[in-house]
């Protein structure tokens, strides 16, 4: 029970790591807001995760949504300790700088990065009337190492990483540590409906060594991060990625 007394914002919980997030949280004791665009699957992870965990539909590329999910759980539970800033994720729409779509590369750029720095913007004042906190943000092993055709995707990524390290230094005079995890491949619903076996699929998945990541791999990182156990770590980018950057 790591996380008694916590309040903790996830965004996209409804589904893959963000869900396996919610579970872990709830039971390590926090108060959990869940916000989610879908409104069916957050109302169900609400509902299933054993503990206090309220939902809120919430688009992260909308300013006032973003606003208005952190003003709900000041409202309900009284202030914000854990962001944990978990929407994004690549798509079969990406490719190379000049074969990506346009609008592909906005989409990454609205929601993955955007999304992130919205809801680090409106928790993080919270944070700092609370007297401190940790931010975890999502980014991933493309955003550390070059990927064939995910050049939207890895622009976000990187930025994101970026931005932890940035926010790290402005922050930790208030007592609030910003970090970041890299997942590698992880068997989300969305990844295990595209394993088709090919050849290309083969060879990254060899590249971790350890086999694919499992969200709760993920989640266990998040919440190493956002307990007091790592209470002298900011600015890094743990990769929970099987040994894949290092091959």
């Amino acid at each position: 029970m790591r996380l008694v007394g916590k309040v903790a914002l996830i965004t996209g919980g409804g589904a893959g790591i963000g869900r396996a997030c919610v579970g872990l949280f709830a039971r390590e004791g926090a108060k959990v807001v869940l916000a989610e665009r879908d409104a069916a699957s957050g109302e169900a992870v609400a509902r299933e995760a054993a503990g206090d965990v309220i939902f809120v539909q919430t688009d992260v590329s909308q300013s006032e949504q973003v606003e208005r999910a952190v003003a709900l759980a000041v409202a309900m539970y009284g202030g914000i300790d854990i962001l944990y800033n978990n929407v994004g994720g690549s798509t079969l729409a990406d490719g190379s700088v000049t074969s990506a779509p346009i609008s592909e590369f906005q989409s990454k750029m609205n929601v993955d990065l955007f999304g992130t720095w919205l809801g680090c913007r409106y928790a993080v004042p919270e944070m700092i009337k609370r007297g401190g906190g940790a931010v975890v943000n999502a980014t991933s092993i493309t955003g550390l190492r070059g990927v064939r055709n995910r050049a939207a995707y890895s622009a976000a990524k990187g930025a994101i990483a970026a931005l932890t390290r940035s926010m790290a230094v402005d922050l930790a005079p208030h007592n609030i540590r910003v970090n970041a995890v890299a997942p590698g491949s992880t068997l989300t619903e969305r990844v295990r409906a595209r394993r088709n076996g090919s050849a290309a699929r083969t060879a990254m998945e060899e590249r971790h060594l350890l086999g694919l990541v499992d969200p709760l791999d993920v989640a266990n990182a998040v919440l190493f991060l956002s307990c007091d156990e790592s209470r002298r770590i900011t600015g890094q980018v743990l990769a929970v990625d099987s040994g894949f950057t290092i091959t």
